[in-house]
């Protein structure tokens, strides 16, 4: 008889049947009594002992999170808490987790701010690896060296969100700060929050960039409006404005490559 394949939220657990009918496995269930305790699973099954026996990559999302919640709640383990995560997300699972916001996830039974704190940590981590690779600091060249970040991160977004992206005289990435944050379809961003940042930094010039909820990327009048002004006030700090990126739902719009940059002088 074949074996299934566990799918990403499916974690073994130490007694049979491994998966229920409702698709839901995990200890404690009343269908499966068991160790409601990790320690007192089989040193097998443990997610931290699995990790260091297979690796990473075997391990379930849910596995991978109970390892940095580490603890769970009354009568629930830390997978049945990285679950309830999980479900909190949907169908997305962990692509939507920095999605979420600190509150939400914070809220969740046997979370709390603190463990929140490390689950976004450690995608901020992540994302900071993948970003740079091998190559340094990332430079940009054109939209599409930035635009896929972006995507991953604010494409998801149920809120508008402003961020500014501060560049190198040599047009590498040293920073990036959220200046605004709106509701569902405005975001207020004047030019003296946005260029806080960049003097801060004391970048050589920077990159905007904010999402549209709604999943499309167009650019309206008042997106193209503050672009002209973010870019004449860029002009008088000496800080130009490179480009705006609208993000949508798996596509964007640079400002730049649509000729909606106002000329660089005065």
């Amino acid at each position: 008889m074949a074996t299934r394949r566990r799918g990403p939220d499916e974690v073994p657990s130490p007694s049979e049947p491994r998966v229920p009918p409702d698709g839901v496995p995990g200890p404690g269930r009343a269908d499966r009594p068991g160790p409601r305790r990790i320690p007192d699973w089989p040193a097998s099954e443990r997610p931290r002992e699995r990790l260091l026996r297979q690796g990473a990559p075997a391990l379930a999302d849910a596995e991978l999170l109970a390892i940095l919640l580490r603890t769970g709640r009354g009568g629930e383990t830390a997978v049945d808490v990285a679950r309830r995560v999980l479900a909190l997300c949907g169908p997305e699972g962990l692509a939507r987790l920095d999605a979420v916001g600190l509150p939400e996830l914070g809220g969740v039974p046997g979370v709390g701010h603190a463990k929140a704190a490390v689950l976004l940590a450690a995608l901020e981590i992540g994302r900071r690896v993948a970003s740079r690779g091998t190559g340094g600091r990332p430079r940009y060249g054109g939209p599409g060296d930035v635009a896929p970040r972006l995507l991953a991160e604010m494409g998801v977004l149920d809120r508008e969100q402003f961020r500014v992206l501060m560049l190198d005289a040599k047009h590498g990435l040293i920073g990036m700060e959220v200046v605004g944050l709106g509701g569902l379809s405005h975001v207020p961003a004047e030019p003296r929050e946005v260029f806080k940042p960049a003097i801060r930094w004391s970048a050589a010039a920077v990159i905007v960039a904010h999402n549209h909820p709604s999943g499309d990327p167009e650019p309206s009048p008042m997106d193209r409006e503050l672009t002209a002004r973010l870019a004449r006030a860029g002009v008088l700090l000496g800080i130009p404005l490179l480009d705006h990126l609208v993000i949508g739902h798996g596509r964007y719009v640079s400002l730049a490559a649509r000729g909606f940059m106002p000329p660089a002088g005065p």
